[in-house]
């Protein structure tokens, strides 16, 4: 839905379905009663995410057609999707292959390009369209400095392949895509530092030249058209992982001409760990969150003010009793709307300080709630999963 800073809508990986038609049906199942609460007099935006399968599927002129006149039918719109997670993310162990295939792969360029071209096909006229996804790749499948180094180099190539496409369609069309990179824990980008750095050092001087060339303008201009189409997904809970402070990274970014193509607004999990006490009932407390299907990398803030991570929980459990560590923040997109899980909290207050920045000085237009693990919430929570999602966004909207 439109707000005074932008489009706010919700991610679609919270329904289960990784066909076009499973994924559609729950659409239909699940989205009216959604909109209903929230905008019941005005288009409401989608978050679209998509799997390769579906992908595929949606991209048959009989299926897009289908759902372009749901679309109006129900007055919602696409104006973002979710290209991180190609293959199946429900039902099934996804862990570190949620990066697979990774950008070294030509199957993550015609994936992307796919969700594009599917996309330009549903924006609305005059709206700009961002697709997020992977960042780079998994730094844990690269064993050396040498193999970390290729591996960010034919990523940034083909990602470079995707920009020239949108850059190819800008100038056809007028119409504005950007893909939105989207650092986290263990990607071969996983802070704001990295993801600028990544930027300045390696994706600008390898794309001046090629897009120069392809397009027949100068370096500046290219630079200036890479910076239109190639963005960062501001996900706050990754963000949050790191301890990172958000005013400092997003004036950097200001500074640099970078721009936010899409906030993901979702919360980790974090707890402080006394110092001289025993730790047991919040390593319990931790341990329920223990689920087999994703990736809960930990952070851990040391007395030193340094950090430790860890890949996933597990590791960091066996760890808890480490005196050196005060304490921990998990990848655990929890919902947003409540700050208290028992003996751990949420960093919601981290969304509380990306909202105010956006709502002083708005930084993009496109704001997507990804909450996809309500199961973890206390039975006096819990509400039934339209409810669930409309008490988010109506979180978001009071703090905006």
């Amino acid at each position: 839905m439109q707000t005074s800073t932008g489009h706010l809508t919700y991610c679609t990986n919270i329904h289960p379905g990784e066909n076009w038609p499973a994924h559609f049906e729950a659409l239909k199942k699940n989205f009216s009663g959604i909109k209903q609460q929230l905008s019941p007099d005005a288009p409401m935006g989608i978050g679209l995410r998509l799997s390769h399968v579906a992908s595929l599927e949606l991209d048959k002129l009989s299926n897009l057609a289908e759902f372009k006149q749901w679309l109006k039918e129900n007055n919602a719109y696409v104006f973002t999707m979710n290209g991180f997670p190609y293959g199946e993310f429900h039902h099934t162990v996804v862990k570190d292959q949620v990066h697979a295939p990774d950008w070294t792969t030509n199957r993550r360029v015609d994936y992307t390009l796919r969700m594009f071209r599917i996309l330009s096909t549903l924006l609305p006229k005059g709206m700009d369209g961002g697709i997020s996804t992977s960042p780079l790749s998994y730094r844990h499948w690269y064993n050396s400095a040498d193999e970390l180094q290729e591996a960010t180099s034919l990523a940034t190539h083909n990602i470079l392949q995707v920009a020239a496409a949108l850059i190819k369609k800008y100038r056809e069309s007028g119409v504005i895509m950007h893909l939105d990179i989207e650092p986290e824990p263990d990607g071969i980008l996983e802070t704001g530092e990295e993801f600028i750095g990544w930027y300045e050092q390696v994706l600008l001087p390898m794309g001046r030249p090629f897009i120069a060339k392809q397009f027949d303008v100068d370096e500046d201009e290219a630079e200036n058209l890479i910076k239109q189409h190639v963005m960062l997904c501001y996900d706050v809970c990754h963000f949050a992982i790191g301890y990172e402070q958000h005013q400092q990274v997003l004036d950097t970014l200001a500074e640099k001409g970078i721009e936010v193509g899409k906030i993901q607004i979702s919360a980790a999990l974090k707890a402080d760990l006394p110092k001289d006490a025993d730790r047991e009932e919040i390593r319990a407390a931790f341990d329920r969150f223990d689920e087999p299907t994703y990736l809960h990398q930990v952070v851990a803030k040391k007395v030193t003010g340094h950090v430790k991570r860890y890949p996933d929980l597990p590791e960091a459990l066996a760890d808890i009793e480490n005196p050196l560590i005060e304490q921990w923040r998990a990848h655990f997109h929890v919902p947003i709307f409540t700050e208290e899980y028992g003996l751990v909290q949420s960093t919601q207050s981290d969304i509380v300080d990306v909202l105010r920045i956006q709502k002083a000085n708005s930084f993009t237009n496109h704001l997507e709630v990804e909450t996809y693990t309500w199961g973890v919430l206390p039975d006096a929570k819990k509400l039934p999963i339209n409810d669930s999602i409309a008490r988010e966004l109506n979180w978001v909207k009071d703090q905006l």
